[in-house]
């Protein structure tokens, strides 16, 4: 127990610094920006409590508001992603595999799960954020490109720190 604890505290405090200090100045072409922070909330194991589920997404997500100067868009959207994973996880895992499979990685849950979990948060996330932070229907076509080339890069960043960190099962 104490081993995931001090896991999820460093995958909380290296999230966040690759964010802020790498991330943050990663654009292209001014649409597109990664938030590989949301991994940080998708790999908390299965039976994490939901209220400290959505305590430690609101952390993430003002730490990051904090170095983006964005008074709680981060943390909104970052709720939001733990309440979709919550509903998607109750829908897609049964109870009795939380024992044998603790965390939702690629290499427990396998590849087109995986895909299909980050696609569905990423996008609830960046919808809400990138919303938020125009909230201007005049903005709508900027708004929606940025939301899908920023959740495409995401998602591609995700895929890609799942696999390098990728453990197949143990049978």
């Amino acid at each position: 127990m104490n081993r995931i604890i001090i896991a999820n505290f460093v995958r909380f405090v290296v999230l966040i610094f690759i964010q802020v200090f790498l991330l943050k100045n990663v654009t292209v072409y001014g649409l597109s920006t990664p938030y590989l922070y949301i991994l940080f909330v998708m790999l908390l194991p299965f039976e994490t409590p939901n209220i400290l589920l959505f305590l430690l997404s609101f952390l993430i997500g003002i730490s990051v508001d904090a170095f983006y100067d964005t008074p709680g868009l981060h943390a909104a959207a970052t709720v939001l992603l733990a309440f979709v994973r919550v509903l998607f996880i109750s829908v897609t895992v049964q109870k009795e595999s939380f024992d044998t499979e603790p965390q939702p990685t690629m290499g427990s849950m396998g590849f087109r799960w995986f895909l299909t979990y980050a696609t569905l948060l990423t996008l609830f996330h960046h919808f809400l954020l990138f919303n938020l932070e125009v909230f201007r229907f005049s903005e709508i076509q900027y708004t929606l490109s940025r939301f899908l080339l920023s959740s495409l890069f995401t998602i591609f960043l995700l895929l890609v720190s799942g696999l390098l960190f990728f453990r197949k099962k143990r049978i």
